[in-house]
């Protein structure tokens, strides 16, 4: 009878560590939870791996479209490029946000953000700027529309800020045109900075005084030709004497 016993507790115990067997090798592991992805992720964040967190948010984004957190996983994946400094992908992310859930709470911090990523992505006085006027754009909106939110109230600082840049640029290229001595296109530029950037106080002043002399320029070189146009169509006069 005993032995009987022990051969039955033996095939149970070989019939467990079968199935145990089986368990680790054919089927599926348990995969984590939303919460521990989202999880995951914030501690990234904390220990600014920002690659990282945003491989978790990313995650989140696509495998839980539904899940409660999806939301803020979306608005964390943003802060993550944000952080990265990748702003083309932060203004990307904060604009998909804004265009999923225009009526979050988080709106006022999307829309400054959004901003200041636009603002960021500037980086050479010598190329485009479209990326801070359309800064320019989003902190008037969040300046009419949450003024007396905490990002309302610093969307003039950011407007001032992106303005002056603008003034900047045109001064550079009014001197790139000096430097080619193109002074009528020069003063162009200067007259332009003085009549729409009076806000950028310094730029204007300088944009006034180098427009200035640049009219002058332009009009002794203009005046230069004209002598000697004269001078050429009296000579030519005086070859056929």
């Amino acid at each position: 009878m005993r032995k009987l016993l022990l051969i039955g507790m033996l095939t149970c115990s070989l019939f467990l560590s079968g199935c145990a067997f089986i368990d680790e090798y054919f089927l599926p592991a348990p995969q984590d939870t939303v919460q521990e992805v989202f999880e995951a992720g914030n501690e990234a964040m904390r220990e600014k791996n920002y690659r990282q967190a945003s491989v978790y948010f990313t995650r989140i984004k696509e495998e839980h479209p539904f899940s409660p957190y999806a939301i803020r996983a979306e608005l964390a994946l943003a802060d993550a490029h944000f952080l990265d400094e990748e702003y083309w992908l932060a203004a990307e992310s904060y604009r998909d946000f804004e265009t999923l859930h225009p009526r979050n709470e988080a709106i006022p911090y999307v829309l400054y953000q959004l901003g200041m990523s636009l603002k960021k992505t500037y980086t050479s006085i010598d190329r485009s700027a479209t990326e801070v006027k359309e800064a320019i754009e989003y902190f008037n909106r969040l300046q009419q529309e949450y003024p007396d939110t905490e990002y309302g109230r610093k969307a003039p600082e950011q407007i001032a800020e992106c303005r002056k840049t603008l003034a900047q640029r045109e001064i550079f290229i009014g001197n790139v045109f000096w430097g080619m001595e193109n002074y009528q296109a020069a003063y162009t530029r200067f007259q332009h900075v003085v009549q729409t950037y009076p806000d950028a106080t310094e730029e204007a002043e300088y944009a006034r005084t180098k427009g200035e002399a640049a009219y002058l320029k332009f009009r002794q070189n203009d005046a230069q030709n004209t002598r000697e146009k004269q001078e050429g169509s009296w000579k030519d006069w005086f070859r056929w004497l």
